[in-house]
């Protein structure tokens, strides 16, 4: 991949829209614009930076759409490189017709993230904020974009490059305490040593609980339908939908593949599942159906345990209580409008559940309610606060490593090491929160980071 040429891709979704825009970025974006386009103004006297003007985009003879067009110069612009974009009519015929041209004329396809990162090579964000740039995209839920929003606006870069600037005071300190043996006590005493190690390994902890403390707002979470046969558990998930999407029938088995489908629950972004009936059989089909529901099961974040609420808790659903631990499982009794006035079933100690009727909806309500309590109880998780920094798995896994170099190095200075030997897990701990920031990180891993972008950003 290149970073001195100049690429454009079609920076809006795929698909019919009302505008589509194409972004040119690199030394000839102004050139590529001049080529293509045709101002319907004869007093036009050349682009003037950061005003669109209206005209019309040519390739040769043949007139391709009506735009407005805008030349941005650099280093100011999200590339930090110079900047064109064309705004189209959002016909996905258009807008290739429209990048074609504009490859024709100088430019060459843009690889995916390719703008993400020349704005990273060239100073104008960290790794946090880039790798924020797709989280904002494909964040689920408003929650989930305040949380990416903290992160683009460079929060999270600053905090990690805050701990890492106290450890490179430390390695000074600790370069003049090994230069000057004799002077140790002054330059670097141990009890100051370890007191400032600790508190950076605290700081860096707490910056990686975030990860497991937000997951659910940026990653959303896996809520698993599981239970015997005619459970009800199609019903249900045909209620928390609000419309028909899984079949029911009275007939056993019915569901023998696994159904998934989205749903926001006030904020909190999940995937529900419905999953074949627990039971034993000699259906090949539906034998494959209860082994990928018992995988699911394995899976997932919260397990509503469907239960037929006329006859209570059976062997398999206990089973699959004992098996995946209450603190993952909501016992959803269903069927409450059958009870004819019998008592309610019990729920065995430390389980959550509620009772619900699916066919008329009676409880659903409520049950919403308690399946958003028991994913943030089951992941750890609490109401996102302002400004809070949610390192995702990457980072958290650098932080982590950072931590675990700090806690080494703890014990190596109350073991009274050599100061020169405490300097390679210092150096080892600067180096893990650098690659948060992207500062060292090596060229195969912003591949595999850049590759995950959408082709226009």
């Amino acid at each position: 991949m290149q970073h001195d040429d100049t690429i454009a891709a079609i920076a809006t979704p795929l698909g019919q829209g009302g505008i589509g825009i194409i972004r040119i970025s690199g030394p000839a974006s102004l050139e590529v614009l001049r080529a293509l386009f045709r101002p319907s103004s004869s007093r036009f006297g050349g682009f003037r930076p950061w005003t669109l003007h209206h005209g019309t985009i040519t390739d040769g003879c043949d007139p391709l759409d009506d735009v407005l067009a805008v030349h941005m110069p650099g280093p100011r612009t999200f590339t930090g490189e110079d900047v064109s974009e064309i705004h189209c009519h959002g016909g996905s015929g258009v807008l290739a017709a429209v990048l074609e041209a504009c490859v024709r004329h100088g430019a060459r396809y843009a690889e995916r993230g390719e703008f993400t990162r020349r704005a990273f090579l060239n100073g104008r964000m960290d790794l946090t904020q880039a790798e924020a740039v797709a989280e904002m995209i494909a964040a689920p839920s408003r929650e989930g974009m305040r949380l990416a929003q903290a992160k683009l606006d460079g929060l999270l870069g600053q905090r990690v490059g805050a701990l890492r600037a106290r450890l490179d005071a430390l390695r000074m300190q600790l370069c003049v305490a090994v230069d000057f043996p004799e002077e140790e006590v002054e330059c670097l005493a141990p009890e100051a040593f370890l007191a400032e190690i600790e508190a950076v390994r605290q700081g860096v902890v707490e910056l990686s609980a975030g990860y497991a403390r937000t997951r659910c707002w940026h990653d959303g979470a896996l809520v698993v339908l599981a239970g015997q046969v005619n459970a009800g558990k199609s019903s249900l998930m045909n209620a928390l939908l609000g419309r028909r999407r899984a079949i029911v029938t009275d007939l056993p088995g019915t569901t023998r593949d696994f159904i998934e489908e989205p749903l926001n629950l006030s904020g909190l972004a999940i995937r529900l599942a419905d999953t074949a009936g627990l039971r034993e059989t000699g259906d090949i089909v539906e034998q494959e159906g209860v082994r990928m529901s018992r995988d699911l099961v394995a899976q997932a974040d919260l397990v509503l345990l469907v239960t037929d609420a006329t006859q209570g808790l059976q062997g398999p659903e206990l089973e699959l209580l004992r098996h995946a631990g209450p603190e993952r499982v909501l016992v959803v009794f269903n069927k409450t409008d059958l009870l004819e006035g019998r008592i309610l079933p019990s729920t065995p100690e430390g389980c959550r559940s509620v009772h619900v009727a699916a066919a008329s909806g009676d409880g659903v309500e409520s049950l919403v309610t308690a399946i958003r309590a028991a994913v943030l109880a089951a992941m750890g998780a609490g109401e996102p606060e302002a400004g809070e920094l949610a390192p995702n798995m990457r980072q958290a896994a650098a932080l982590d490593k950072a931590a675990t170099i700090l806690d080494e190095l703890a014990g190596d200075i109350r073991a009274h090491v050599p100061y020169d030997l405490c300097g390679v897990r210092l150096d080892g701990a600067c180096a893990a929160l650098m690659d948060v920031t992207g500062q060292s990180t090596p060229e195969a891993i912003l591949d595999a980071i850049f590759a995950s972008f959408c082709i226009g950003k």
